[in-house]
């Protein structure tokens, strides 16, 4: 597809004490026609907006925790159904049911290589941040989640297994974002030096495209 162009269209999510308005940039495409479009929970964050996935999926807005919009993720009609649909291409390109969260695609692994040799540096070694009793229950509650979804994996507990350390970072409404310290594997991986296009770059040579 070939990029012509870009347009900041205005999205407006009403709302009982003033409406909420949204300006997401959006690439034009050649010969494209689009029905839907997905705009991040990080992005909407920034707006206030908090979307809660559990099964009965609900937006909030602001500090008011009060449901404003819902939906039921499937109806038990057609759970067996989309089952049976699943299990019958699971050695599809997802890893994925109804009882166990998608997690890995296949076909998009990474493979990185260190320019350092067992034994590895003692910086790539260090224990686990210290965490009060509270964070802990937070970290090992996100480890057991990515676990199940295939994204991670236990790879034992002894001595020679190099453990990248995990924190959390807390957002000003409580909630927590869970993430990994790679500042210092980064430092010993061998970086890959194709030229990948950054998005500012991109948008800048279709500022003037009509």
């Amino acid at each position: 597809m070939t990029s012509i162009g870009t347009i900041i269209k205005e999205i407006i999510i009403p709302h009982r004490k003033g409406n909420i308005r949204l300006n997401p940039e959006f690439v034009v495409l050649e010969d494209a026609y689009i029905q839907r479009f997905l705009l991040g929970k990080d992005y909407q964050r920034m707006y206030g907006i908090d979307i809660c996935t559990s099964k009965n999926r609900h937006i909030t807005i602001g500090t008011n925790k009060e449901k404003k919009f819902s939906l039921d993720i499937y109806q038990m009609s057609t759970h067996y159904p989309l089952e049976e649909l699943l299990n019958e291409f699971k050695e599809g390109q997802f890893r994925t049911s109804l009882t166990k969260p998608s997690g890995q695609i296949r076909g998009h692994d990474i493979e990185l290589y260190l320019d350092v040799e067992r034994p590895y540096p003692s910086i790539l070694r260090r224990p686990p941040y210290p965490a009060s009793l509270e964070t802990r229950k937070e970290i090992e509650k996100h480890i057991n989640e990515i676990l199940d979804m295939d994204v991670i994996r236990k790879i034992g507990h002894n001595g020679i297994v190099e453990i990248t350390t995990p924190l959390l970072i807390t957002w000003h409404d409580g909630y927590y974002r869970f993430c990994a310290d790679f500042r210092a594997l980064n430092n010993y991986t061998k970086a890959d030096r194709y030229p990948i296009p950054r998005i500012p770059h991109s948008l800048e040579k279709l500022e003037k495209a009509k």
